[in-house]
């Protein structure tokens, strides 16, 4: 905690007089372009790995980086999306996953869950991702983690065109989504490509992007 503290003081001295003006301008509201949804794991940084502002993301985080499908039932995730199509305006969704992902682990072993109900529940959100790699593997153990890590976000995905707001915009095709993965150990991110059906590095993604800029 005195890291955290410490932290809170150098902030007001250093940081915060170096970006003033932006916290002037956020102080009136804000209008980011992406919402990014990603795993509550303390190792995910994404103004770190994005190199963005604040005022840059709409950010969600959860165990898994998961979507639940759209219910009647109301939940902070589904609000939280809601709220950023339809209020914010936001473009572009981004669903990033992660290396050695405990959740995905929790996913791929549910009887270690056993003491942990609230957990298991959630991680049957994800439950699709792993029957979809025991299906290709004939099997679903750890060593299938990094395919499970894939397929559960491409699997949100999916939970997110169930989204009625998100869906709407997709159908006049107002918004972008993206699936990522990123690597803890070397800083990279793979992005889901359509047209090849496979992650694939940003810089082959977004090459025209990145060329254009």
């Amino acid at each position: 905690m005195e890291k955290v503290i410490a932290g809170l003081v150098q902030f007001k001295s250093s940081p915060y007089e170096e970006r003033k003006a932006l916290f002037a301008e956020l102080a009136n509201g804000q209008s980011p372009e992406v919402l990014f949804i990603t795993c509550a794991d303390s190792r995910i940084d994404p103004n770190l790995v994005t190199q963005t502002e604040p005022g840059d993301l709409f950010i969600i985080r959860n165990a898994g980086n998961i979507v639940p499908p759209h219910t009647r039932v109301a939940g902070g995730v589904t609000a939280s999306i809601e709220y950023a199509v339809a209020v914010l305006g936001i473009k572009h969704i981004v669903v990033c996953g992660h290396s050695d992902c405990g959740a995905m682990k929790g996913a791929l072993n549910v009887a270690a869950l056993a003491d942990l109900p609230h957990v298991q529940d959630w991680l049957d959100h994800s439950r699709a991702a792993v029957e979809i790699v025991k299906a290709k593997h004939d099997q679903a153990s750890a060593s299938e983690l990094d395919a499970v890590t894939k397929q559960n976000v491409l699997l949100q995905l999916d939970h997110l065109r169930t989204h009625p707001a998100v869906a709407a915009r997709l159908g006049t095709g107002e918004i972008d989504m993206h699936g990522w993965v990123y690597d803890i150990e070397h800083g990279t991110v793979a992005a889901y490509d359509e047209s090849q059906r496979e992650f694939v590095s940003i810089e082959e993604r977004y090459a025209a992007l990145i060329a254009a800029g």
